[in-house]
């Protein structure tokens, strides 16, 4: 490591104002996404703000027809969450794959949502159930939040504080995950909310995490697994490497679409 400067602030105020003031700083919060490329020497930033310790940005909550979930939440938090086991079951269980006891009681939702990694599962359930992203400072659609690897809406001096997920009356993830690492090689999110029909994938595309639209429109008409007999994706813009090739990669989305609204339609409304 290296010498840098450690804040441990307690409200949200003091995060944003300690930003501000040290044009080099990171956040953390699991720390899973900061703290490797730290050890590797692929970031080092003069000061780390550590935002674990601010109560404001945890908590899950029922406000109407959504669930606001805060960004300081824990995978495991998530997952225990009797709010979201009600009202979104497919949101409660994408934790269930995410690394070990280790990091889902440490990593955050936020934090995963933030650095937007290309293989990270809470991407596509945002972007499967339409999520808004809320800041300090305003509120992001999940469409216009995600733009590209590791890369988001986010501006200098704005951290994530609560996500809002529309209640969706049916939805679903599934993930062909890797075996070491526990990321998703390819995940695929789907969800139907009224007239609104939402199919997310992360993993698989070499720019991040994408929606398909042709699955979309094809569920639109009926929300059944059937529906995606006889499509698929592209391998063009697929990630290839030596875990699976962009070909498998497709093929694997197509799979999966099927395997999560066949899940989706199983649960009770």
């Amino acid at each position: 490591m290296y010498n840098f400067t450690f804040h441990q602030p307690t409200t949200l105020r003091q995060a944003v104002n300690l930003l501000a003031k040290n044009e080099d700083a990171k956040l953390l919060a699991g720390g899973h996404s900061l703290l490797p490329v730290m050890k590797q020497r692929l970031a080092s930033p003069a000061a780390i703000i550590d935002i674990s310790r601010i109560p404001e940005l945890s908590g899950v909550e029922l406000k109407g027809r959504s669930v606001v979930v805060g960004a300081g939440t824990t995978h495991s938090e998530v997952a225990n969450s009797q709010v979201l086991k009600d009202s979104i079951p497919g949101l409660a269980e994408v934790p269930a794959s995410i690394g070990d006891p280790h990091v889902r009681h440490r990593g955050t939702i936020g934090g995963s949502i933030a650095n937007n990694d290309p293989n990270a599962d809470y991407p596509a359930a945002a972007l499967g159930l339409g999520a808004t992203i809320i800041t300090n400072k305003r509120r992001i659609a999940a469409d216009d939040f995600f733009q590209g690897m590791f890369t988001t809406a986010l501006e200098p001096n704005e951290i994530i504080t609560k996500m809002q997920f529309p209640i969706a009356k049916k939805c679903a993830y599934q993930k062909f995950k890797h075996p070491a690492s526990g990321f998703a090689l390819v995940g695929v999110f789907v969800s139907k909310r009224g007239s609104d029909v939402r199919v997310a994938v992360t993993g698989a595309g070499a720019n991040g995490v994408f929606r398909v639209p042709e699955f979309e429109a094809a569920l639109k008409k009926r929300f059944n697994a059937k529906s995606l007999d006889g499509l698929s994706v592209s391998a063009d813009g697929m990630n290839n490497d030596i875990h699976a090739g962009p070909e498998y990669r497709a093929h694997l989305v197509g799979v999966l679409a099927r395997r999560a609204v066949a899940d989706a339609n199983a649960r009770k409304d």
